[in-house]
């Protein structure tokens, strides 16, 4: 499910495959090349009452995709650029590391079986369209580790500082569970554990964060 009108318009402007276009009759005519692109899909009018009341939202903004998920390959890549999640529960942390990983152009996200579902409504809410150019992945992550053929870099607190190491050419980026951080298991499997060093008295970073500093030191251009 996408809602609200800049995500709605991202959507409608691909070619994913809509089934649902929920609107009201003033978003209808003020888009309606848009929504005509999606022939296929089946388009309800209603009131702006009425969608408040299915809407997540606090304001509807006066559309409602329902969307076909994505189907990626049947398995992940393990000579590209990838972010690999342990148990990341928290739905804005993911839509945000799905945003991040769009913004540097990483295309592959490979999820343990205890993350939050990258299609869960607020996910798609937080990554504000940038579904449409990820590949998404349920991996077991040891598995997945363990096979790669490029570097596994485990974002640790304890690691080496981040601006002291190489770049690598390619890379695993591990980030783990907003609580637990990355399991033992897994932070055995990594090639080289980072962190990025605090001159302040924080406990830690937002695990979002986190991942958009690494990515921007280590995969920027």
């Amino acid at each position: 499910m996408a809602e609200g009108d800049k995500i709605a318009r991202e959507w409608l402007q691909s070619t994913a495959e809509i089934v649902w276009i929920i609107t009201t009759q003033k978003w209808h005519d003020a888009h309606e090349a848009l929504i005509n692109k999606h022939s296929e899909a089946s388009e309800y009018i209603v009131e702006e009452a009425i969608l408040s009341k299915i809407s997540s939202l606090t304001t509807s903004h006066g559309i409602l995709l329902v969307i076909k998920k994505i189907k990626s390959q049947h398995s992940a890549p393990l000579d590209e650029w990838t972010i690999a999640l342990d148990e990341l529960q928290d739905p804005g942390n993911m839509g945000s590391i799905i945003r991040i990983a769009d913004w540097f152009g990483i295309k592959n996200i490979v999820c343990s079986p205890g993350c939050v579902d990258v299609y869960n409504p607020k996910v798609v809410q937080a990554a504000m369209g940038s579904h449409l150019r990820i590949n998404f992945f349920e991996e077991d992550l040891v598995q997945f580790c363990s096979d790669a053929t490029i570097p596994v870099l485990a974002t640790v607190l304890n690691g080496e500082n981040i601006y002291n190491i190489s770049k690598p050419e390619k890379a695993v980026l591990l980030i783990g569970n907003e609580g637990k951080g990355i399991s033992d298991d897994l932070i055995n499997l990594a090639n080289q554990k980072i962190t990025i060093p605090s001159k302040g008295g924080a406990e830690s970073l937002n695990v979002a964060v986190a991942t958009g500093i690494v990515c921007a030191l280590l995969h920027a251009v």
